[in-house]
């Protein structure tokens, strides 16, 4: 008998891909997608898993591990997928031969991205056809369901996925692994080499290979009708689909898990029924636009927002009008995001800050440095852009311009992105200073191991990208390491490099303090020789807090024994207690 568990989302998929016989799965990590591969690797006696160094890397590994003739998926979140781009617009008129999935992790609300774009309207313009499921179970069912119509109808397939999905919980039914036969490899210049000529006549295939999926998609089990009271028909998919059922428990639903193409027929049957029609999407209105298009009456972002995610409230008052008597939540104190206590990029920051010097900031937890007190990190646009936009601003404005400025970038987003941008500077004759914020981990997205780590996603010791020859062999001459936590060494560095009219590159090579499980030393404050100055606040560690007559307290279950406090104090107000005495 099959066992039924609670998973996650993100659980869910790994599950399913590796039911579904998947034997290759490549990914970066970012969040909310991260998971899957975490939980997909549990697998690894049956199928590979790899941390690639960025998602157009990790999707041109799957291509090629489909095109060889097995099941392979590939998994990012959403603005990941725009790194991926290049490849997936192409292999949108290759086809497949293993069956192919891209999963690919939506924001709405903006938990933990930096734009909240929709992965739908992305798929349509590369004309991938994209599945969305509603719960943990069908997460599970619909990647299994993915890799059957990849391989039925020769295409790509997007999955796509939102954080409220990703990690929610929810009854799972595991099922035996299905063990698919690898598809023969057969030379075919036309299907995989696009040069124009294939292209051109490829892109007629594709088209062709969308409209059968479509007619399809009138009879496929995934888009079901739930026919109720007609008086208010709905139109759905992915998570909100639940909220429709809470808030709307007596209306008629068409739940649609196949989101492009869309089934025209059934949309058509099922709008003739009901008296008023609803399309209830989070974020960008790319089924109502599609539905209205038809000519069929519809009600959708007239009344709702294209703007984070939605609730059965929300849908009570849009749609019913109703008056919900909701008590307001309680006011908590507001807890703004901080880098955490020990962490190696405060001292780096509080450098910069004290020597009044701006940052072109990157993606990642160092994207904290652009909140107070610190307030270094001027600028965040996507990964590997620090370094590009220093540059940029040197080409405007003069190299003396950027006299105070540096760009800071973290080592996993180094290998992913600003390897790229760091070129670029020599080949262009730049004179920054960059920064490589070395804390020895993926920190942000959960402390996952990468190119430079010397450990793989499947727990096996590699060869570790060396950072500072890298940098060296790109041509950088000036190229530091530094401890992060020694500020004066950190300061010494930045005052000298920036000074030169060439490409400088810091490495501030200092293990991120989570990394280190062990019990660690401790410092304390001794009030009756504090000053008051307030120089050890400077940085705003957390555990660090002002008593009223303006001492210094050290919250003793929050400190890291970082030092950074006591490096600044003047007066011996902080004393280190040794680990034994904690």
């Amino acid at each position: 008998m099959s066992e039924k568990v609670i998973m996650l989302g993100n659980e869910a998929i790994a599950r399913g891909a590796y039911e579904a016989g998947v034997k290759v799965s490549a990914a970066y990590p970012g969040t909310p997608s991260t998971e899957i591969s975490e939980n997909l690797v549990k697998y690894k006696d049956s199928l590979y898993c790899e941390w690639s160094p960025n998602e157009k890397v990790a999707t041109e590994v799957v291509i090629g591990a489909s095109v060889s003739g097995v099941r392979a998926m590939s998994c990012m979140k959403h603005v990941g997928f725009n790194v991926a781009a290049d490849p997936t617009y192409t292999v949108s008129y290759m086809g497949v031969n293993g069956g192919l999935v891209i999963v690919v992790a939506d924001d709405p609300g903006l938990y933990s991205s930096q734009n909240e774009q929709d992965t739908r309207m992305v798929a349509r313009a590369a004309q991938l056809p994209v599945i969305e499921p509603s719960d943990s179970a069908e997460a599970k069912e619909f990647i299994k369901i993915a890799f059957d119509l990849s391989e039925q109808f020769d295409r790509p397939f997007v999955y796509r996925t939102t954080t409220r999905l990703a990690h929610s919980q929810g009854l799972v039914e595991l099922n035996e692994r299905k063990e698919i036969e690898d598809k023969p490899y057969e030379k075919n210049i036309r299907k995989n080499v696009m040069m124009p000529g294939n292209a051109k006549l490829r892109h007629v295939e594709i088209e062709k290979r969308n409209q059968e999926l479509a007619e399809a998609a009138n009879t496929l089990p995934i888009n079901r009708v739930e026919m109720n009271d007609t008086k208010i028909g709905v139109i759905t998919s992915g998570i909100p689909y639940q909220y429709v059922k809470e808030a709307l428990p007596e209306a008629s639903v068409l739940k649609l898990g196949l989101v492009n193409p869309l089934p025209r027929k059934l949309i058509e049957d099922f709008a003739s029924k009901v008296d008023t029609l609803y399309v209830v999407e989070e974020l960008d209105p790319v089924i109502e636009t599609q539905v209205k298009s038809w000519g069929i009456k519809a009600i959708g972002k007239e009344i709702f927002t294209v703007q984070g995610e939605y609730s059965a409230n929300m849908i009570r008052q849009a749609i019913l009008k109703e008056e919900l008597d909701i008590s307001k939540p309680a006011e908590a104190p507001g807890r703004p995001p901080i880098l955490c206590p020990g962490c190696p990029h405060r001292g780096v920051y509080y450098v910069l800050n004290k020597l009044k010097i701006h940052a072109a900031g990157d993606i990642g937890c160092y994207t904290l440095g652009a909140v107070a007190p610190l307030s270094v990190v001027d600028t965040t646009i996507c990964m590997g852009a620090s370094i590009s936009s220093l540059h940029g601003m040197e080409k405007a404005k003069g190299k003396e311009y950027i006299k105070n400025w540096v760009a800071v970038i973290g080592d996993s987003t180094f290998l992913h992105t600003g390897v790229n941008s760091l070129m670029n500077m020599m080949y262009n004759k730049a004179t920054g200073t960059v920064i490589i914020l070395d804390n020895s981990t993926t920190g942000m997205t959960g402390h996952q191991d990468h190119a430079a780590t010397g450990k793989t996603l499947q727990g096996d010791p590699t060869y570790a990208i060396d950072i500072p020859a890298l940098c060296r062999a790109i041509g950088v001459k000036n190229v530091v390491e530094v401890n992060a936590r020694d500020i004066q060494a950190v300061e010494k560095a930045v005052k000298e490099e920036i000074a030169k009219d060439e490409v400088s590159v810091i490495i501030t090579k200092t293990p991120c303090v989570l990394l280190d499980k062990s019990k660690k030393p401790l410092y304390q404050t001794h009030t009756d020789k504090c000053k008051k100055c307030g120089m050890c606040m400077k940085p705003g560690c957390p555990a660090m807090t002002k008593n009223a007559d303006g001492t210094i307290s050290i919250d003793d279950t929050m400190c890291t024994g970082c030092g950074l406090c006591a490096s600044l104090c003047k007066f011996d107000a902080i004393e280190l207690v040794k680990e034994g005495d904690r």
